[in-house]
């Protein structure tokens, strides 16, 4: 029972995805796609607070005291030189202040710290502005995400973060704007659209990366069918500079740029531009000073199954690939694709870090990365040369990698188009987007990895007539979700096991200096500092300090709510804080096995929390919460309709509520409806009465009979799982 909930856990979050939610009922005004910005107030103006610039940037260990870019520098390594907490000391850490975000959405947000003033985001791309010392709020701004739009979201209503650019704080909404707020008073100085369809379902949740007056921005929104790109707009008017996109549209039109020409070959058979093709950067843009380009981290393609999606074979360039181009116009200097004809949702879009690293006896700027697929690669930035590609985790689907070629061999014995396959990592990974980190002096990277395998199996229409069709506003992957939960169970007896863990990594030799397992695989990102420790948040509500030299826990603080987002670290007036976001979710939005999960167990409401030497402020112990299974209506379907309405809720409402109908406290529990939910579940699903709140109306997707079925597939399962909870409580069971 423990494998089967093991993998229930890891298929509930490699289909995770959003649709209730708390969201402000306020909408925006309608905009037109397009590239125009809209000013908002005096674009000249000059705030005095947030003036950081690329200077400061470079030289970011002369202030240690501020976290002034996503990952305090542009290198990303998110490696602090504070001191003041250490070995030593850490183990007086205590809580300074905290602040209640109001939200049980997942909080994912990396701040930014510069002259006492803490910059960061909250769910529906709520951006806030503090003071770093007191936790004092100074200015709020709501982007006034229109609640519907939390169903276009693949996995949740999240934020990643801001930029802060001489005096001006970058935002990304969820619903594809870019704006620019005024450092001093968040008051909106320019918006643009930044979406090429707004009809399609893209949706932003990355932190924007700013440098030389631009501002780089991607999308999501690969599972429901869209197109990729990266835009870079100008920092001060919002004017859009250059566009690059990374897989090729109708190769009937001209390319837009000349890197699609080369993409297109690569494509072959099919009409994957009429389904989008995929290929976003959802998450991972870093910018490279020393040679004035950016990387672009490109996700899956769409479908994820490539039989579907490009029938004739071909690499389908550039989807999971890291990409270079040109800072300042955006032309393709190289690339280097880590999954050539993506078959898995391996994404590249996981952090990469730059460094200065001897490899094989020579000095080389290099890129880091740990991508989904399970291989660290190390490249030479200058030109993309592999230069080392070591397993980190688990990985199946591929044996190794050809060091001559740098493209990976495959395993055939895992090839599912015939028959399903378990295969590890599954498409959350080996490891996702939760931060690393990595010590420059030691060259050892800190990796909040995970194993957790999946059923591939193909689209049973598919197999059967070859023909596969595409549902506008639905996830379309090419596998078969409907039988998911029906296929574990027949294979669950091959299923390899789960698990989650903090590993310390030589990614020139491929050692573990050390890891530390974890009960859950779904976990938070990483800090480390020149203290000699490593913080990581964790699934079952600890922060956690480990001696960065053996893994040992030197200190512990439980935060009541399961964390993803990465701690950072500032000083200011002599007084080191360790700063960190509480609340999961996002890909991870429910779970087979609750009980182990901090946010089911008490809430998923999200706090800031900030930490001090000998802090004595006191987190109230939330109360557990009553999830027994209440009665339910009658149940009258028959157990054709039942199966038939099993199938239709995994293709339709698993990736949101949870396989088996089990889902954590993130999001409703379908088990647990009240009486009223069940008696208005069609206005629901099909009215929208809920839209406001992010359960947008599913009327284009399903009917009548289709939502009977479904309900009648919830009541089914509720019924069964209480009365296997009181067979197991009168028997004295667990």
């Amino acid at each position: 029972m423990s494998k089967i909930i093991a993998i229930v856990m890891a298929i509930a979050l490699a289909l995770g995805l959003y649709l209730f939610s708390q969201a402000p009922e306020e909408q925006m005004p309608e905009q037109t796609a397009g590239t125009e910005a809209v000013v908002a107030g005096d674009a000249g103006a000059k705030s005095e607070i947030g003036q950081i610039d690329e200077a400061r940037i470079n030289n970011a260990d002369s202030e240690p005291g501020n976290w002034l870019a996503h990952g305090r520098t542009y290198e990303e390594q998110r490696f602090s030189p504070l001191t003041q907490v250490n070995k030593e000391t850490v183990s007086r850490l205590g809580l300074a202040w905290y602040k209640d975000m109001g939200t049980n959405r997942a909080l994912e947000s990396t701040p930014i710290v510069v002259d006492g003033i803490m910059f960061f985001t909250g769910a529906w791309s709520l951006v806030y502005a503090i003071d770093a010392v007191t936790g004092e709020e100074i200015w709020k701004h709501d982007p006034k995400v229109p609640g519907a739009w939390g169903r276009k979201a693949c996995c949740d209503v999240v934020n990643r973060g801001v930029a802060v650019y001489k005096g001006k704080v970058y935002v990304a909404s969820l619903d594809g704007r870019l704006i620019a707020l005024d450092a001093s008073t968040g008051e909106e100085v320019w918006q643009v659209n930044t979406l090429i369809d707004r009809e399609r379902a893209y949706t932003i949740t990355a932190a924007p990366r700013v440098a030389n007056n631009k501002v780089f921005i991607g999308n999501g929104g690969a599972e429901f069918g869209v197109r990729g790109y990266v835009t870079a707009y100008d920092s001060e008017t919002g004017e859009q500079v250059w566009r690059f996109y990374t897989v090729p549209g109708d190769p009937s039109l001209p390319f837009e740029h000349p890197e699609m020409e080369q993409a297109a070959k690569t494509w072959k058979g099919g009409e994957w531009w009429k389904i989008g093709g995929g290929g976003t950067v959802w998450n991972s843009i870093v910018y490279d000073p020393d040679f004035n380009q950016v990387y672009l981290g490109v996700g899956n393609g769409s479908p994820w199954t490539r039989a579907i999606r490009s029938p004739g074979g071909g690499d389908n360039l550039f989807l999971s690939s890291i990409v270079a181009l040109d800072a300042d116009t955006g032309v393709m200097k190289w690339y280097y694709q880590t999954t050539p004809g993506d078959n898995w949702d391996y994404t590249a879009v996981q952090d990469m870090t730059l460094a200065d690293m001897t490899v094989d006896g020579v000095e080389r700027k290099v890129l880091l990365q740990a991508p989904k697929n399970g291989f660290f690669y190390v490249l030479d930035r200058s030109d993309g040369k592999l230069l080392r590609a070591n397993k980190y985790v688990t990985a199946t689907w591929a044996t190794h990698v050809d060091m001559e070629t740098g493209r990976p061999i495959e395993d055939p014995a895992l090839d599912y188009v015939d028959s399903p396959k378990f295969v590890l990592p599954g498409p959350i990974g080996g490891h996702n987007w939760q931060a690393m980190a990595f010590d420059e002096s030691t060259g050892i990277v800190y990796i909040p990895a995970q194993e957790a395998p999946f059923i591939y199996g193909m689209n049973k229409e598919w197999q059967k007539t070859g023909l596969y069709k595409h549902v506008p506003g639905g996830w379309n992957t090419g596998l078969d979700l409907g039988s998911i939960g029906q296929t574990l169970l027949e294979n669950i007896a091959d299923s390899p096991p789960a698990g989650g863990i903090l590993k310390a990594f030589n990614p020139l030799t491929g050692e573990d200096l050390w890891s530390v397992k974890h009960a859950h695989y779904w976990n938070g990102g990483v800090l480390a500092t020149a203290g000699g420790l490593v913080f990581q948040g964790d699934a079952l509500g600890n922060v956690t300090g480990y001696d960065s030299a053996t893994g040992d826990v030197l200190w512990q603080f439980n935060t009541y709510s399961s964390i993803l987002a990465p701690p950072i670290t500032y000083q200011i007036d002599g007084v080191q804080y360790l700063s960190i976001l509480t609340g999961s979710g996002g890909g991870e939005l429910f779970t087979g096995l609750v009980e182990i999960m901090a946010s089911a167990k008490y809430g998923n409401f999200g706090k800031l929390l900030v930490f001090k030497l000998d802090g004595d402020t006191l987190l109230p112990e939330p109360n557990i919460l009553d999830r027994s299974i209440p009665e339910q209506p009658v149940l009258t379907a028959s157990a054709e309709d039942i199966g038939r309405g099993e199938f239709i809720y995994n293709e339709t409402c698993a990736v949101c509520h949870g396989l088996f109908v089990k889902s954590s406290a993130t999001i409703p529990d379908l088990r647990l409806m009240s009486e009223g939910s069940h008696a208005a579940f069609s206005q629901i699903v099909l009215g929208g009465i809920k839209a406001s709140g992010g359960m947008a109306s599913f009327a284009d997707l399903l009917a009548e009979p289709d939502v009977e079925r479904i309900h009648a597939y919830i009541v089914s399962v509720a019924n069964a799982d209480k009365a296997a909870a009181q067979a197991a409580e009168s028997s004295g069971g667990d």
